[in-house]
C-alpha cells in the first residue's frame, strides 16, 4: 500500500496548518535569539594561578609551593585536569574544568577556588608573592579609543580619560573599560655628589631620611566626652617641592645640593 501525502495532507488539513503555524512560530523565536555579536562572549573553563618566592630554589619552590597549592586544587568542583610549570621563585598552575561544566556554575567555581588558595596561603614559606589569579581570558573588546592631546600633560590627560571611562560604563552592555598607554606618575630626586661629600651627608642617609618623612603611623587617640579624635603626624611632603606643614619645604630648585624631577 503506497501513501499518498497529497491525499493525507488534503485529509487532514487542521493537522497541517497547525503544524505549518508552529513551525513559523519556532522559526520566527529562533531568529530573534541569533546571536549578533562581532565579538561574542565565550565561557573559558580554565583559570591560571601563579606564586612567586624569590631567591628560592626549583626544588623549594617545587615542594613547599606548588605542591601544597596542588592539593588545595584538587578538590575543585568540575575539575578536569591540572597541569603546572615551575622555575626557581616562579609557580604557575592551569586548573581546568570540564567541558560539560554549566558556564552559569563557572563563576562560582572561581570563588571557590580563590577562597581555598586563600585559606591556606598562611602556610606557605614566609616570602612567597601571591598566590594571584588570572580567569579573564573571555573578555571582549568591539571597540578602542585613541586619546591626544596636545599641549596638556599626561596627568591631565589621564584625568580626561578616567571622567570618559566613568561615563562610559553608565552605558548598557559595558561592563569592563581598560586604560592602555597611561603613565604613573613619579618624582625623581637628582643630588650632586659633589655637594653631598662637601657637607660630609650620607647619601643612604639622606634617603632613608626621605622616606621617613612621609611614613604613616599611628599616633593615638583622644578620648572626649562627646567624640573620638585621631592624631596624625605632621611634617608630611604635600608636593613635590617638599611642602611639610607652613614653613618648611624639602628643597628648593635652585638648592645646589638638588633638583627635583617629574614625570
Amino acid at each position: 500500500m503506497k501513501l499518498n501525502l497529497s491525499e493525507w495532507a488534503l485529509n487532514h488539513r487542521s493537522f497541517v496548518v497547525y503544524c505549518m503555524i508552529a513551525v513559523m512560530a519556532a522559526g520566527g523565536l529562533s531568529y530573534y535569539r541569533l546571536g549578533r555579536n562581532e565579538d561574542p562572549a565565550f565561557t573559558f573553563r580554565t583559570m591560571v594561578v601563579q606564586a612567586a618566592w624569590p631567591g628560592a630554589t626549583l626544588n623549594d619552590t617545587l615542594d613547599q609551593v606548588t605542591e601544597r597549592i596542588e592539593r588545595t586544587l584538587k578538590e575543585t568542583p568540575s575539575l578536569d585536569f591540572l597541569r603546572s610549570f615551575t622555575s626557581a621563585g616562579i609557580t604557575t598552575i592551569f586548573v581546568n574544568l570540564k567541558g560539560s561544566t554549566s558556564p552559569r556554575a563557572v563563576p562560582d567555581i572561581w570563588y571557590q577556588v580563590r577562597k581555598s588558595v586563600g585559606d591556606i596561603r598562611h602556610t606557605l614559606p614566609a616570602g612567597v608573592v601571591g598566590p594571584g589569579f588570572n580567569d579573564d581570558f573571555g573578555d571582549t573588546f568591539g571597540i578602542i579609543y585613541g586619546f591626544t592631546a596636545d599641549g596638556f600633560t599626561h596627568r591631565e590627560l589621564r584625568d580626561y580619560v578616567e571622567s570618559i571611562r566613568a561615563r562610559l560604563l553608565h552605558v548598557r552592555d559595558v561592563s569592563k573599560i581598560e586604560v592602555l598607554g597611561a603613565q604613573d606618575e613619579k618624582i625623581i630626586i637628582e643630588f650632586s655628589t659633589e655637594k653631598l661629600a662637601g657637607l660630609e651627608i650620607d647619601r643612604a642617609s639622606l634617603i632613608a631620611a626621605l622616606r621617613a618623612q612621609n611614613a604613616v603611623s599611628p599616633a593615638g587617640t583622644v578620648q572626649t566626652g562627646d567624640e573620638k579624635l585621631a592624631l596624625r603626624v605632621s611634617g608630611a611632603f604635600e608636593s613635590e617641592l617638599g611642602h611639610f606643614g607652613d614653613q618648611h619645604r624639602l628643597e628648593r630648585p635652585s638648592d645646589p645640593v638638588g633638583r627635583h624631577c617629574r614625570r
